[in-house]
């Protein structure tokens, strides 16, 4: 997974394929992939007549191509295939791009099961090829935060890790995201969760055990819209992780609590909001107003006042692409591995059944 993939130049940049074109694809990794130096957004991959349309307005130079095996079909053609298809079709499209010789980036979940993750990731490594996951959520602005306020210790040793990805959506939107068919891996477990539950083991390591709560609220839906995690970690951390659909009042971000301090942050991260508003990385990307900022403090309750103000560092979305460049051309380590995103999937599953059997499951 070092130095120029073969097919491209040197000094050229690298030739992305992009297989999908809905929210992922068309908010996240297409206009991501543009901004990074040393990438060029080659091919879009959609067969709908309108993502094809809006692709080419937005990107007038990228070829289109109306199924994944056309654009394997020239294969030499490209340096890095990204599949931000349905979450049913990561697995066997990751398979066929990485036995066709390409380095492979698959939006999260990789896998509907920790060990079809596994496999991809051995297979990555059997071909030298670089395998790796989106979970952009690793550059949010309070994670990068809270990071940084635990590498400074200025929260003591930390007991709880509190966090929140809720939203107020009282009526399904359909779409294979809310399908019940288990094959489609839908649900909130695997959406949001994926990323709550990725961002608890980056910050307090692995999982010793995992206990569940999933139920379906709103009329008409199919899957879990309302969900909680409690993850227990080797390290002693307890992390408390909620996904919902359905809360009319949000509750803060992230509510961390350690032996001398506590930081509460409310507020989503800015940086969909303005991908979905058309706006591009550039000078000020990533920063929110310093009303937004989170406290840290200890005794008494942020909403009154306790505490002092945190400034919140800017989020980073772009980072993600930047390190995958520099991994292809210049052998730097993979931003976030398929064995990280299989060890998440454990817990995933392990919620899965701890939901199903009223159980908590020892890992």
């Amino acid at each position: 997974m070092t130095g120029t993939p073969l097919g491209t130049a040197p000094g050229s940049p690298l030739r992305v394929g992009l297989v999908g074109y809905g929210l992922a694809g068309s908010v996240f990794h297409a206009p991501l992939i543009a901004a990074t130096e040393g990438l060029t957004l080659d091919t879009v991959v959609t067969s709908n007549p309108e993502r094809q349309q809006q692709a080419r307005a937005e990107f007038p130079d990228v070829r289109l191509a109306a199924t994944p095996d056309e654009l394997f079909d020239r294969a030499a053609e490209l340096d890095l295939v990204v599949i931000a298809s349905p979450n049913k079709t990561h697995v066997p499209l990751a398979r066929t791009a990485l036995e066709a010789g390409l380095p492979v980036v698959v939006d999260k979940p990789v896998a509907g099961t920790a060990a079809e993750a596994r496999e991809l990731a051995t297979l990555a490594e059997e071909r030298g090829l670089l395998l790796s996951v989106f979970q952009n959520r690793r550059w949010d602005n309070d994670f990068l935060t809270l990071r940084k306020l635990l590498d400074e210790g200025e929260l003591g040793d930390v007991w709880r890790f509190e966090s929140r990805f809720e939203r107020w959506r009282p009526k399904p939107k359909g779409g294979w995201r809310e399908s019940g068919d288990p094959a489609e891996i839908g649900g909130l477990l695997y959406d949001l969760g994926s990323h709550v539950v990725d961002q608890a083991l980056v910050l307090f390591g692995p999982a010793a055990s995992v206990y569940a709560e999933t139920d379906i609220r709103r009329p008409g839906a199919e899957t879990d819209d309302d969900t909680f995690i409690a993850i227990t970690h080797t390290s002693g951390v307890r992390s408390h992780l909620h996904v919902s659909a359905t809360t009319a009042q949000l509750g803060p971000r992230f509510r961390v609590l350690g032996s001398t301090a506590g930081y509460v942050k409310y507020g989503l991260d800015p940086q969909e909001a303005a991908l979905r508003d058309g706006l591009r990385p550039g000078p000020g990307w990533g920063v929110e107003p310093e009303s937004l900022w989170g406290r840290v403090g200890s005794g008494e309750s942020p909403v009154t006042g306790g505490g002092r103000a945190e400034p919140t560092l800017p989020g980073d979305y772009p980072a993600y692409y930047a390190t995958v460049a520099k991994a292809l051309l210049e052998g730097a380590p993979n931003p976030v591995t398929a064995r990280e995103a299989a060890a998440a999937l454990d817990v995933l599953q392990a919620a899965r059944r701890s939901a199903l059997e009223k159980v908590t499951v020892t890992l």
